[in-house]
């Protein structure tokens, strides 16, 4: 599974690339992985409730995803922030 993270939350893990292969079952799953890797990137992205930030989408495949949402093999999983404003 590739993993496309936005720029802006990269900065705060150096070393961290914007594209990271994973290896899976699900969103939340592919979250423990990144955590792993980079403490406290869980934190950045799941709230404590938990779920999916509110000022982040993630898409699997294209789909907007949750944290149960399932990761095919090969597939891609794309963090963005979410666009606001007025």
């Amino acid at each position: 599974m590739t993993v496309l993270l936005p720029s802006a939350l990269v900065r705060l893990f150096p070393g961290a690339p914007r594209v990271v292969e994973v290896d899976a079952a699900n969103v939340a799953a592919a979250v423990v992985v990144l955590d792993a890797r980079w403490p406290g990137m869980r934190d950045r992205l799941c709230d404590s409730t938990p779920a999916i930030r509110r000022h982040l989408n993630v898409f699997v495949e294209g789909e907007r995803a949750t944290l149960a949402t399932p990761l095919p093999p090969g597939g891609e999983m794309l963090v963005m922030t979410a666009m606001s404003g007025g």
